[in-house]
């Protein structure tokens, strides 16, 4: 069967350390390594089960030696380990928990873009969902089991098999949430009594406390060595990025001069927005370019990853936002999947084709759940296409970086809708590929 191939446990053989010279500077890295549980019987012990496909062998290295400094800026050290300390090296501090399957390449590549985008969100109760290596869906709230519920709604399709990662200790409430979910992984700083026993009754989730999620916060203005590999061995090698955006203070008017004409946003965002997009630039940290998203409440609506124009992902995300929005009222309402509403009301069933229809309008009264929200953008509009697709659909504030040709018409979009819209700009692109 072909699905046995993702159960199966690819020997790896790569090195038990690996050592990378920048000048002067030699870092020192060690392969991190798992119990593997076989299936025929017996344990031994061994690197990740795979890479990013079933027949792709692939290792975890932990930084244990040598600091980085590079033009004055400290990079992150050994001491500083978060997902790469889960395996045997550093038990006291990370521990993981298993049900019978050990991790691959996108489990520990997913639970790391969550922590990349959690460490801008301290202060509140906080949850990711990631899949692919992008968020499915983001929140923050007053509570841990809120902040989950607000993750898993703002999109449950896509949330199906991801990987949870949350910046609080799990309680008994939140794990019960969390085990009635399809998830891959589970990841907190620590779980309350209780919480983990009822986790670890899913088979095969995988479960993975970290404790130093609970020291995000230092890390969100350190920098780490960005590593591209490319196909014909060559490395490509930045400075990763950080958010500068962690106050109302820090966005910039939205303002451009054309032909000697001084174009400024005439509206300011509200308290309320510049919460949410505040919220949703730190979310825009994790998210693979050309990408927008939509916020509100504190919560994603809809996040639109990897386009290859501005216009076109905003489209793409506003119909997610319509999708996120219609499975959330079916299943709220009649505990099924839209999807299996649709089908039912195409093999004839009057009742079910009269109940999709009531939804489908019901969306489109809510506007997809979008009227009032605000969207946020990696870089900025080349065009105002974008921002008016936006605006007609409910929007009412808008933060992206500026600096387009045509940022002058961008702005007249928000200046000339009704009601009037609000813009600010960010100074700093967000590219993540």
């Amino acid at each position: 069967m072909r699905w046995k191939q993702y159960r199966q446990i690819i020997h790896e053989h790569f090195p038990d350390q690996l050592t990378l010279k920048l000048g002067e500077t030699t870092l020192v890295y060690h392969k991190q390594r798992y119990q593997i549980k076989h299936e025929a019987g017996g344990n031994t012990m061994g690197g990740l089960r795979y890479g990013e496909n079933p027949d792709q062998q692939a290792a975890l290295y932990r930084l244990v030696n040598g600091h980085l400094s590079l033009a004055g800026v400290k990079y992150v050290g050994p001491d500083d380990a978060l997902v790469s300390s889960l395996g045997e090296g550093d038990p006291a501090v990370n521990m993981m928990f298993g049900c019978g399957k050990h991790p691959s390449k996108t489990n520990m590549t997913d639970v790391d873009a969550g922590l990349g985008i959690l460490r801008y969100l301290s202060d509140q109760p906080a949850a990711v969902i990631i899949k692919h290596n992008n968020p499915s869906g983001a929140a923050r709230a007053v509570s841990l089991k809120k902040a989950f519920q607000g993750a898993w709604n703002a999109d449950p399709l896509a949330a199906f098999g991801g990987a949870l990662v949350v910046n609080r200790a799990v309680d008994k409430l939140s794990a019960k949430l969390m085990a009635e979910r399809y998830l891959e992984v589970v990841a907190a700083p620590d779980f309350e009594e209780g919480a983990l026993d009822i986790l670890l009754r899913r088979q095969d989730l995988r479960i993975f406390k970290i404790k130093r999620i609970d020291q995000l916060k230092n890390y969100a203005a350190r920098r780490y060595l960005d590593i591209k590999s490319l196909m014909d061995g060559g490395l490509i090698v930045q400075q990763s990025a950080v958010n500068v955006i962690k106050k109302a203070e820090d966005f910039l008017p939205a303002a451009a001069e054309r032909h000697g004409r001084v174009f400024r946003a005439q509206r300011q965002p509200t308290a309320r927005e510049t919460a949410d997009l505040l919220f949703g630039w730190a979310v825009e940290q994790g998210v693979t370019s050309n990408s927008v998203l939509f916020v509100k409440n504190g919560a994603t609506l809809a996040i639109g990853a990897g386009g290859q124009d501005r216009v076109g992902i905003v489209e793409v995300t506003i119909l997610k936002a319509y999708r996120n929005f219609l499975e959330s009222l079916c299943r709220k309402t009649l505990g099924l999947p839209f999807k299996e509403l649709e089908l039912a009301a195409t093999r004839g069933g009057e009742e079910f084709k009269n109940r999709k229809e009531e939804f489908q309008a019901v969306a489109q009264a809510a506007q997809g759940g979008l009227r009032g929200a605000v969207m946020v953008s990696d870089a900025f509009f080349p065009f105002r296409d974008g921002v008016d697709a936006a605006l007609k659909h409910g929007v009412r504030a808008i933060a992206h970086p500026g600096g387009s040709i045509n940022d002058h018409e961008v702005i007249e979009a928000v200046n000339q809708a009704r009601p009037r819209a609000a813009m600010v700009f960010t100074g700093q692109r967000a590219f993540r590929h």
